[in-house]
C-alpha cells in the first residue's frame, strides 16, 4: 500500500486573530506613539537651568491620557470577535 499525498490542497497560514484585530490593533499602536509622542519635550538645553514647561498640561495630563486609550484599544483589539456576524 502506498500513502497519497494531496499536493493540490492549499494551506492557508492559521492567524490567531483576524484582519479586523489586527487593523484595531495597528490603530492602538498607533494611538500609543501619538502619546509618547506628545510627552516629549520640554527639558532644557543647560542642565543648570530649570525648565518648568516640562509640567506643562500636555505633557502632565494629555499624553499619559491618550497613551492609556491606546492601551485600552489593543484590549479591546485582542478580546474583539471577528467571526461575530452582525444581527439585524
Amino acid at each position: 500500500m502506498s500513502k497519497q499525498t494531496n499536493k493540490n490542497t492549499d494551506h492557508k497560514p492559521d492567524f490567531v486573530f483576524g484582519k479586523k484585530n489586527y487593523m484595531m490593533m495597528a490603530i492602538g499602536i498607533g494611538v500609543i506613539v501619538l502619546g509618547f509622542i506628545l510627552m516629549s519635550g520640554g527639558g532644557s538645553d543647560d542642565p543648570n537651568v530649570f525648565n518648568p514647561e516640562i509640567y506643562n498640561f500636555r505633557r502632565i495630563r494629555l499624553a499619559p491620557t491618550i497613551v492609556l486609550i491606546g492601551f485600552g484599544i489593543e484590549v479591546y483589539a485582542i478580546l474583539l470577535n471577528p467571526d461575530k456576524k452582525k444581527s439585524k
